[in-house]
């Protein structure tokens, strides 16, 4: 039987990543998003932290009564204000971000991992440090932001926006020796330009996302 994923976004530019993502398999995706809650967070001091987890646990309640088999949250800071443990779904949710914890909680060797939504950083990485305790792994992590750039993309200027992570990633790679990473689903176009130029591995989200719901969902390839 054909499995539905319910995913939600931030932002409409995450999208597509997903869309492309899945082309090769049997999957039917069903793509919510409220980028009103982003501009939020970042912008009214009055809306508080628990606002924002109340409003992200009323679309993940929505989105379990829409027939999924599982769902998939493609924010980190969704992610972060998530409180599961007040929904009272059965359906099981995936966190973009926790195969990618896996992942670079194996990596031994100097991390560099990017963002460019600093209102995202705390929640991510004080996440990723709790991972990487639970498991017993030691990080070597250094943490930066690309500044000025998530505006563009939440303006619906995601041409600039991949300009300027590419111009960022371009000299990154060239310049630092560590292992680069970047966190968020919005970097991937520019990272993977970035690795086809110059046949440098960026470690992005989406690599360690796709294997894991084939296989948490046993998908099958399209005919």
């Amino acid at each position: 039987m054909r499995k539905r994923l319910g995913c939600l976004h931030a932002h409409y530019s995450n999208i597509g990543y997903i869309d492309e993502a899945f082309s090769a398999y049997d999957i039917e995706l069903i793509h919510f998003t409220d980028p009103g809650l982003m501009h939020r967070v970042t912008s009214d001091e009055k809306f508080q932290e628990a606002d924002a987890q109340n409003r992200v646990n009323e679309q993940i309640e929505w989105i379990a009564q829409c027939d999924v088999d599982a769902i998939l949250i493609t924010c980190t800071n969704y992610i972060a204000v998530l409180k599961e443990d007040q929904l009272s779904i059965s359906v099981p949710i995936i966190k973009i971000d926790e195969p990618f914890f896996a992942f670079i909680s194996n990596i031994e060797q100097p991390q560099k991992i990017l963002f460019t939504n600093p209102a995202t950083i705390q929640g991510t990485i004080d996440r990723l440090k709790q991972y990487a305790d639970y498991h017993q792994k030691s990080l070597d992590l250094e943490v930066a932001v690309i500044g000025n750039s998530f505006d563009l993309i939440m303006r619906g200027l995601k041409g600039k926006y991949n300009q300027k992570i590419y111009k960022y990633l371009d000299q990154a790679v060239k310049e630092d020796n560590k292992i680069i990473s970047i966190a968020q689903l919005s970097m991937v176009d520019a990272a993977k330009q970035v690795e086809e130029k110059t046949s440098k591995k960026i470690i992005n989200p989406m690599n360690t996302l796709v294997p894991f719901i084939v296989n948490h969902l046993e998908l099958e390839k399209n005919e």
